[in-house]
């Protein structure tokens, strides 16, 4: 590694499941590391792995949902390392299911895990970075960011939103040296698509262990095959870094060619 996040520090939420790979790259790269999730125990796992390999890490357990939840993690991450430079938020939900089955509860549940707790996110880290003279807020993105289809009406206006709130927080930052971007990835092969779990249920036919799931997904990336965490975790990594210094308010897209 080139320690090119050298002297960073950085939140990510998701740590325990597909931001896991960010924070491990980061790591790697020299960034200190609050890994961030709902389920504390898988962000210990992260975190430990990450203290082994030489890396600094701090495990949180975090409902993106909570405000008060928001600002006891940029606490702990500042009195463990210092001032917040980098925020990911990658926690989200989906349920698969088509406008006429989507309950409200399973709308108000994708939009406040995706979507505000996103919002809370940055309104948390935003003062951190301030004092440290600038930062970065990276935002999880999808294909439904892109072009949103019928299934999970929810999804699509979260991740939509997610535009939205990224470019929202360019303009309004950016005379802070704060920049916001958005990744979006194609189909990327995590439990997320693939186990069955509270925030993200999969059944036979919609998980990719079902093969045909899994082809017809391949088979939609013109680059065939699905992404890895790892992946999107090197886009992350990238708009992190200095190299991409100018860009804020911007997607960058990392699906294999399934958007086109």
């Amino acid at each position: 590694m080139t320690n090119r996040l050298e002297g960073k520090i950085a939140i990510i939420t998701g740590g325990g499941a597909m931001g896991g790979a960010q924070a491990s790259i980061f790591a790697a790269e020299g960034a200190a590391v609050c890994v961030a999730d709902v389920n504390g125990g898988a962000a210990k796992i992260v975190s430990d792995r990450i203290t082994a390999a030489g890396g600094k890490g701090l495990p949180f357990e975090l409902d993106v949902r909570s405000a008060e939840g928001w600002a006891a993690a940029v606490n702990a991450t500042e009195k463990a390392f210092d001032n917040v430079t980098i925020l990911c938020n990658n926690a989200g939900a989906n349920f698969r299911v088509g406008f006429d089955e989507q309950t409200e509860e399973q709308w108000h549940t994708i939009m406040e895990i995706g979507l505000t707790g996103a919002f809370l996110g940055i309104k948390a880290v935003v003062p951190s970075m301030r004092r440290a003279g600038g930062g970065v807020i990276l935002n999880m993105g999808s294909l439904a960011s892109i072009r949103p289809g019928g299934g999970s009406p929810a999804y699509a206006a979260q991740k939509m939103g997610m535009v939205g709130l990224t470019r929202a927080a360019a303009v309004s930052y950016a005379k802070d040296g704060i920049r916001s971007v958005i990744i979006s990835p194609g189909h990327v092969d995590t439990p997320f698509i693939r186990g069955n779990n509270p925030h993200s249920p999969n059944t036979w036919e919609t998980s990719i262990d079902n093969p045909e799931n899994y082809e017809r997904r391949r088979n939609s990336t013109p680059l065939g095959r699905l992404q890895t965490p790892e992946d999107i975790a090197h886009a992350f990594m990238f708009a992190a870094t200095d190299d991409a210094a100018m860009i804020t308010g911007s997607m960058i897209t990392v699906d294999g060619g399934s958007a086109l």
